[in-house]
């Protein structure tokens, strides 16, 4: 059996919750794929009051017949009500709920967003059910799932009608981090040295559901051919699937990120309104929900104002897809096993290496022994140069980021030191920054010493990356 791997905040909010002396709405949201449902039914061990799942792309009469049929099995009827819509659905689970004994009761309603066709006026009986029965009493969990988070934001979370403020528990299930991937793997049995496992989080990230598909007989190049090169690969469809499960109008938010898949150093929301011909008022919906998706990072430019930021697509896969799968025919089943040592790759290897070491700022900072001092994280950028992360510290201290793939320990040439000096003293000058200036290496292998390694004041191996936040 699968064991439940990290998760430790999550699960202690979900105990919280069954621990309450109230009734509690949970919502648990986050992209497709990374766990929330399996973190759910481990928790609860598939011990339910009562359990629904939304049927994609389904009718309301579907969906409610679906529900009809659920009832029956919990109540252990002999017949399924007829269910005319949502306000008689939820009447006959609150009829079924108060038949029960007395104690904790959870009901789980998963891919809640599929169950709101158009005009079913689901949110609305929904509404009317928790306010009217559920929050009268002291004994239900109710625990709404769904990986459409626009939908989960715009419909509860920041809902002004009957469900403000009526969720009491919201957890947003992020990826996993590279420690978290190293431990699920070595769950399945596979012992991946670290420097495989950072090659496969480049194209993986940290979804879970990903790492399920691999066969751990095989090397990471031949799983990488069978899980997107192969005839018939398991992940060959993900792309159009993922983005149309989780957002209405997919293809306005692929015109985003493949805008966006072009520019290594990110975007300003204007340059994306120019390159994509949308308007602002969904241009700020779309960034919006692609930021919680955690398909793109949202960096403030040093120095500046909190409105002018830079977009920044970070989803591996995402940009996977862009750079090796997108209006690609190529024949070659065995097409990275033939070429994952080719120029391309290197290349984009060297960018992907620096989006891990960005998603894992905390252990960066861990490892610099800040992590308990205030910091905020930037990027900036003028005509001559640009510093793709820089960690400002409160102890007016401010850590230069530098990544570096290879593999082997990095040699720093006289060339680039010449080079990492005169970016200082371009950005103090622009920035008239008079706080200490750190030139940070984050490294695969670390940095080899010798007569110019003294320009990276700071060190963060991958090894650092997998130490748990």
């Amino acid at each position: 059996m699968v064991e439940l791997i990290g998760r430790e905040k999550e699960i202690e909010q979900l105990r919280r919750c069954v621990n309450s002396e109230k009734s509690e709405f949970v919502i648990v949201y986050g992209r497709r794929r990374v766990g929330k449902t399996f973190l759910i039914r481990k928790f609860f061990n598939d011990d339910y009051a009562f359990y629904f799942v939304g049927r994609h792309n389904e009718s309301q009469d579907v969906q409610l017949a679906s529900f009809a049929d659920q009832l029956k099995r919990y109540s252990k009827s002999t017949f399924a009500p007829k269910l005319k819509n949502w306000d008689d659905a939820f009447a006959c689970l609150r009829d079924y709920l108060e038949s029960l004994p007395t104690g904790r009761k959870v009901i789980f309603i998963d891919e809640m967003p599929w169950i709101d066709t158009h005009k079913s006026q689901f949110v609305s009986a929904l509404e009317y059910f928790w306010n009217s029965w559920v929050a009268t009493r002291d004994d239900i969990v109710l625990v709404a799932c769904g990986s459409a988070t626009s939908w989960m934001a715009d419909k509860l979370l920041e809902n002004k009608g009957g469900m403000h403020n009526r969720i009491t528990c919201q957890i947003y299930l992020r990826p996993f981090t590279l420690g978290e991937v190293e431990k699920y793997l070595e769950s399945k049995n596979c012992y991946w040295d670290r420097m495989q496992i950072v090659q496969a989080y480049m194209v993986l990230g940290g979804v879970p559901y990903y790492y399920s598909l691999i066969n751990t007989t095989q090397s990471l190049a031949q799983n990488i051919d069978y899980l997107f090169f192969e005839k018939n690969a398991p992940l060959s469809c993900e792309f159009s699937e993922l983005y149309s499960a989780l957002f209405a109008n997919a293809d306005r938010y692929i015109n985003v990120v493949s805008i966006l898949a072009q520019k290594h150093d990110g975007m300003s929301r204007q340059e994306i309104i120019e390159a994509t011909g949308l308007s602002g008022g969904n241009m700020t919906k779309i960034l919006d929900n692609l930021e919680k998706c955690d398909f793109i990072t949202v960096y403030v430019k040093f120095g500046c104002k909190k409105n002018n930021v830079t977009y920044r697509l970070t989803d591996f896969y995402t940009l996977f897809y862009f750079r090796f799968l997108h209006d690609k025919r190529t024949l070659d089943n065995a097409f990275w096993t033939h070429n994952c040592t080719s120029q391309a790759v290197v290349s984009w290897q060297g960018m992907a290496f620096e989006i891990v070491g960005m998603t894992h700022s905390n252990q960066i900072k861990k490892k610099l022994g800040i992590l308990g001092v205030s910091t905020s994280i930037s990027a900036w950028r003028n005509a001559e140069t640009q510093i793709d992360m820089l960690i400002d510290r409160a102890d007016r201290v401010i850590n230069l980021c530098e990544f570096k793939f290879s593999d082997s320990p990095y040699v720093i040439s006289k060339e680039y030191e010449q080079k990492l000096r005169m970016r200082l003293a371009i950005f103090k000058e622009s920035t008239s920054c008079r706080k200490s200036l750190v030139t940070t290496f984050v490294t695969t292998f670390g940095v080899v010493p010798g007569k110019h390694s003294a320009i990276a004041a700071a060190e963060v191996t991958m090894d650092d990356l997998f130490v748990n936040d």
